[in-house]
């Protein structure tokens, strides 16, 4: 079922909560500029296992209220320190997406991983996001010509074959976004790093990287495991930035596993 969470005076985001009766809860965090329905390969599994999945659209995008201001990670990390606490979520796995991924370490490290008793990061956009020069052409092309730009997204996303409707829906995820909102986001892949946070992180984290990804280098998934103590690098060697769904056997497997 979908609800709206207000999280600051007239600022609500989309929570799309499934299985909510189940006893182990998964929070998903999707990267820039989608939506929680990037996942719906794992919404059409995992619950199906035994666990509640919780998305959270961030603010500016999917479903979420779209304000001009708060796109940074510390806001970020305060709206879904918001929705966790007026869920009342205790001892939950928290994934994250590429910037999901970067949101998800700054609410751990800023919250003391309030409520989170495992961290999964996928392809995450961490220690650091986009190189001034990617930023400044994806800049460019957004607030010149989205759709083109979010097409390049997509056309350097996957590794494997996908097919145009495929291609089609998932443009669509990145458009449902507001041009401010995805623009300004870019700034803060540009601008904000996470190398402080990343010592504070002490639970348990999966961090797991396609080794094609052409968004973020999989050198960075090293990084971050040779960092965050009592991480585990898994690599996929057949995904780019889209494990979750171009080996999603594989990873949806790998979330059970290390769930429990």
């Amino acid at each position: 079922m979908g609800y709206f969470v207000n999280v600051e005076q007239g600022v609500n985001l989309y929570v799309e909560d499934i299985n909510p009766s189940a006893s182990k809860t998964i929070v998903f965090l999707h990267g820039w500029p989608l939506s929680h329905e990037q996942f719906e390969y794992q919404y059409d599994v995992l619950p199906s296992m035994g666990y509640r999945c919780i998305g959270i659209d961030w603010r500016g995008f999917g479903k979420s209220d779209k304000p001009m201001s708060g796109y940074n990670y510390d806001r970020l990390a305060d709206d879904i320190h918001a929705v966790v606490r007026a869920l009342q979520l205790s001892n939950f796995t928290l994934i994250g997406h590429s910037t999901g991924g970067a949101i998800a370490i700054r609410y751990t490290a800023r919250h003391n991983g309030y409520g989170v008793s495992k961290l999964v990061l996928i392809d995450a956009a961490a220690p650091t996001g986009f190189s001034q020069e990617n930023a400044n052409n994806l800049l460019t092309e957004t607030l010149n010509d989205r759709p083109k730009m979010m097409q390049g997204v997509t056309d350097t996303f996957f590794f494997q074959y996908i097919s145009i409707p495929f291609s089609n829906w998932f443009n669509g995820l990145g458009l449902q976004a507001a041009g401010w909102s995805t623009a300004a986001i870019i700034n803060t892949l540009r601008d904000e790093k996470l190398d402080a946070d990343l010592p504070k992180i002490t639970v348990p984290t999966l961090i797991v990287h396609g080794v094609h990804d052409k968004v973020i280098p999989f050198e960075q998934a090293q990084i971050l495991n040779q960092t965050i103590k009592n991480s585990h690098l898994v690599p996929f060697h057949y995904s780019g930035h889209g494990l979750f769904w171009e080996e999603r056997e594989k990873f949806n497997e790998l979330v059970k596993q290390f769930v429990g």
